[in-house]
C-alpha cells in the first residue's frame, strides 16, 4: 500500500541514504558510484549532477551523520531543559543505543581508518565532528558543575569510542554491554571528586579536624576528681 500524501525522497536524499548504507556494509573503497546509483534507483549522471565526485558524496554522507548527531543533542535539551546532569545521563543512554543498534561501528571512525591520507576532504569533516562532539560534552560537564569537566569529557569520549570498537570485535555480549554502568560510575566519581573540592566542604572538614585536636574542657574540680581516681 502506498503512503498517500507522503512525498518520495528526492534524488539527492535517496542517493545519500543509499550510499551511507552501502558504505557501512562494504566500505568506501568496496563500492563504486555505479552500484550506488543503481541501488538508489537513479543513474550515474544524476549522481554526478548532485555530487561532483565520489569524494564529495562521502563528505555529504558524513555531514548527514553530523546532522543526526545534532538532532540527538537537541533532544537532550528538550527532554531535560536546564538540567545538565540529566542531559549527561541521557548522553550515556544514547551512546548505549548506538552501540547496541548496529555492530558496524561509528561511520566517522570507520571512514577515518579507511581514508588514511590527511589531505582527503572527508578527514576535515571527521576531525571537525569529533572535536565538536567532545567540546559539547565538555560544556555539558561544566554546566553540570564538574570541576574537571574536560577530563571527564575525554574519559566519556574514549569510553564510547572503545565500546563501539569492542562491539565490532567481540559482539554485544562483550565489555560494551556494561557501557551504561561504567559511564554512570565515571560521572559519579568525577562528581564526588568535585564535591570534595568545594571550599565549604574543605572548611567544614578543617573545622572537624580542629575540634578533634582541641583539649577536652575540664569541669571545676575535675582535676581533683581525676587525681582521686
Amino acid at each position: 500500500m502506498k503512503d498517500c500524501g507522503v512525498a518520495p525522497p528526492k534524488p539527492r536524499e535517496r542517493i545519500i541514504n543509499t550510499a551511507r548504507d552501502l558504505f557501512r556494509k562494504h566500505g568506501i573503497r568496496g563500492i563504486g558510484v555505479d552500484a550506488i546509483a543503481d541501488a538508489a534507483d537513479t543513474n550515474k549522471m544524476t549522481l554526478y549532477r548532485h555530487f561532483g565526485s565520489k569524494d564529495d558524496l562521502v563528505v555529504a554522507c558524513l555531514r548527514d551523520v553530523a546532522g543526526e548527531a545534532d538532532a540527538i543533542w537537541n533532544e537532550f535539551e528538550q527532554d531535560y531543559p536546564g538540567d545538565p546532569l540529566a542531559q549527561l545521563q541521557a548522553w550515556v543512554r544514547a551512546g548505549a543505543e548506538c552501540i547496541g543498534d548496529d555492530g558496524r561501528g561509528c561511520d566517522m571512525a570507520n571512514v577515518a581508518v579507511e581514508l588514511a591520507k590527511s589531505d582527503h576532504p572527508a578527514r576535515h569533516v571527521i576531525e571537525e565532528f569529533k572535536t565538536e562532539q567532545r567540546d559539547r560534552l565538555a560544556k555539558l560537564c561544566r554546566e553540570a558543575g564538574i570541576a574537571q569537566a574536560d577530563l571527564l569529557a575525554d574519559a566519556l569520549s574514549l569510553l564510547l569510542e572503545g565500546a563501539r570498537v569492542s562491539r565490532q570485535s567481540v559482539g554485544v555480549e562483550g565489555p560494551c554491554a556494561h557501557f551504561i554502568t561504567i559511564g554512570k560510575a565515571v560521572i559519579a566519581a568525577f562528581a564526588r571528586e568535585t564535591e570534595g573540592r568545594r571550599p565549604g566542604r574543605r572548611r567544614y572538614e578543617a573545622g572537624e579536624a580542629k575540634v578533634a585536636r582541641s583539649p577536652r574542657p575540664t569541669a571545676p574540680g575535675g582535676r581533683a576528681l581525676k587525681r582521686a581516681r
